[in-house]
């Protein structure tokens, strides 16, 4: 292939979501027609409070509302909490089991990465973690 051409390409930024339309937009969009899942509601309740945040990844909340995991307020400060012990232990990427789920995080960055029901459990190996957290 020839080098300028090549080169150009390599320079064009890469853009993710639906084009023109702002992230922030799309998610005032969604609270304002009330389609807001309950989780996305509670999740965006707790950004705003509290001493240590946690986040949540784009992946992980996707998880969470389609395979339908129980997280309430309780179960929040909870994870909260395993991740603080997980930090207090040193580890950086953890797995926390709590109430029948799974939960990979980051506890170095407070961020639940993936999260599992306990059906995706049976049979599977977890491999890129540290040590886990059973609460």
């Amino acid at each position: 292939m020839d080098d300028l051409l090549l080169r150009s390409r390599m320079t064009l930024p890469v853009t993710t979501g639906t084009p023109g339309v702002p992230v922030q937009r799309q998610t005032a969009q969604t609270q304002q027609a009330g389609t807001a899942s309950p989780f996305r509601q509670m999740l965006e309740k707790m950004s705003g409070e509290g001493e240590e945040k946690i986040s949540f990844s784009k992946h992980a909340a996707g998880r969470i509302e389609h395979r339908e995991i129980p997280l309430s307020q309780d179960g929040l400060e909870r994870l909260r909490d395993g991740m603080e012990i997980a930090r207090d232990k040193g580890l950086q990427d953890a797995l926390i089991l709590m109430d029948g789920s799974a939960f990979i995080v980051s506890a170095k960055n407070s961020t639940v990465i993936t999260a599992m029901n306990s059906q995706e459990l049976k049979n599977k190996v977890i491999t890129n973690i540290d040590g886990t957290v059973i609460l």
